[in-house]
């Protein structure tokens, strides 16, 4: 009797391509290390090291050079696709590069794809699900509208599921730039009530343990807000964590002195209000937030 020298197709790891792999790639690498072959799309070797640590193998390419892409056909049955739109245009040509790559074989089956809730544009502090119709105001949200068409299309004309998350502000104690304590330290202004909008969050490891239900249990074709249940005004959310970190709440300027002092991207984040459904989060991909509002994630 020959000896069998490959496992039945059940006992195989799937294996998972994670593009932009950065802090919630490398959380979810933590949570799939030993479950999933993990692979990871980098342009840094620099990187090398501590991608191995978490069990993730990396694999030199660049978004941008579409040439260094085309290795990655063929590899793996489900992408994780973290990576940002290029900073100008209204076209993300990076998802546009990497679709083509992965068309080359089609074995990918699976795509979660990392949007933003920055597609709805202005809904003046409106509380909606994914029904509603997009409405981006800034060539950056126009990208990700861009890119959510094309991993969709993609989706239907490769028979992949695919799984739009949209992901409001992102925070964590040890993700960079991530926690609130640092804005605050520099005293930055927030706006007065009256002229105040309402902001969205998600805690960095929910949105790890988000994109590994998605990649699960995502239904075919899918937008889901990928939110917590806070609800809560910009001004509002720097006071909380000013109370909690024991720091001074953050001095109030109305909408004009914003912006005489602010930087633009500054104030694009305050002209925007709006409050996510995220029912379809916890219905679909059946998640229980660790972190339900912001106070649990900074007290952690």
């Amino acid at each position: 009797m020959p000896l069998q020298t490959s496992l039945p197709t059940r006992f195989k790891r799937p294996v998972l391509l994670i593009i932009g792999c950065g802090d919630v790639g490398m959380r979810v690498a933590r949570l799939l290390k030993g479950r999933w072959r993990l692979l990871a799309l980098t342009s840094s070797l620099q990187r090398a090291p501590a991608l191995r640590d978490v069990g993730v193998l990396p694999l030199p390419g660049n978004l941008d050079e579409p040439e260094t892409l085309a290795r990655l056909a063929g590899l793996a049955d489900a992408v994780l696709h973290l990576a940002p739109p290029p900073g100008e245009g209204a076209i993300d040509t990076r998802t546009q590069h990497l679709l083509r790559a992965l068309a080359l074989q089609g074995r990918v089956r699976r795509i979660v794809y990392a949007s933003t809730s920055g597609v709805y544009g202005d809904a003046q502090g409106a509380r909606f699900d994914e029904t509603r119709a997009l409405n981006p105001n800034t060539d950056r949200a126009r990208r990700r509208v861009d890119a959510e068409a094309r991993v969709r299309w993609y989706g239907r004309a490769f028979g992949a599921r695919v799984s739009v998350l949209r992901i409001p502000g992102i925070y964590a104690l040890d993700r960079p730039g991530g926690h609130p304590r640092e804005r605050l330290a520099r005293g930055t202004p927030v706006l007065m009530q009256a002229d105040d909008v309402y902001t969205n969050h998600i805690h960095a490891d929910d949105l790890a343990r988000a994109c590994v239900a998605a990649l699960r249990r995502g239904p075919p074709q899918r937008v889901l807000h990928a939110s917590d249940d806070t609800e809560l005004k910009m001004g509002d959310y720097f006071d909380l964590a000013a109370d909690l970190c024991g720091l001074p709440r953050p001095p109030r300027i109305t909408r004009q002195q914003a912006s005489e002092r602010l930087s633009p991207i500054q104030l694009s984040f305050m002209s925007e209000s709006r409050r996510l459904d995220n029912r379809r989060l916890k219905r679909e991909l059946r998640l229980k937030l660790r972190y339900p509002t912001v106070r649990e994630g900074l007290l952690a």
